[in-house]
């Protein structure tokens, strides 16, 4: 008897495991490295059923400024729940040619705390796939510091150009909604 309990937890955990596999959002399937780490984050583990706020980043963009009022949100908002996510690209001819100085220049210039994801594709065939659900659900990003936020279902509540700040009230509006949705 002792034997077939004992194999009891093993099915629970694999029960478990598949029925969260299939609570997770198309947005976050998947994984994408993270910046100067050799380590990749599992999308779906990490930010499934959390209000998100995704910005598409470039370190020699005149709109990399907004790092700094991207760490204020991330700060503002993490005990809340809200998981910011900067994905560096070079689509728009505007980031380091390495991971390297990326990481330089959100970290050491800027300050940032948030999760930093390795350079990749945003637009076009090549995007990644968190963008090309992103741009299924609303629109490819235009520019950089195009900003998403996203409900705790992995659905864009709104999407903001690169000339909307970090601290403008319609942004913040749209990611207090992200806080409250319901997963």
């Amino acid at each position: 008897m002792f034997k077939r309990w004992a194999a009891m937890p093993v099915l629970l955990l694999a029960c478990a495991g598949s029925a969260w596999a299939a609570d997770c959002p198309p947005l976050l399937e998947g994984s994408l490295p993270k910046l100067r780490a050799k380590e990749s984050i599992d999308l779906c583990e990490r930010f499934a059923g959390k209000p998100l706020l995704i910005v598409n980043t470039a370190s020699f963009c005149g709109f990399a400024p907004q790092f700094k009022g991207l760490e204020a949100l991330n700060k503002r908002f993490n005990a809340q729940g809200l998981e910011l996510i900067g994905v560096p690209s070079d689509d728009f001819k505007q980031e380091a040619k390495d991971g390297e100085e990326t990481a330089k220049v959100c970290y050491v210039n800027y300050g940032v705390t948030f999760t930093m994801i390795d350079p990749q594709k945003v637009r076009g065939d090549d995007a990644t796939h968190m963008f090309k659900v992103l741009a299924e659900q609303s629109s490819a990003p235009k520019w950089n510091f195009y900003k998403y936020v996203v409900d705790r279902k992995g659905n864009v509540i709104a999407n903001f150009s690169s000339l909307t700040k970090p601290d403008d009230p319609e942004l913040i509006e749209a990611i207090n909604k992200a806080i409250a949705s319901k997963s």
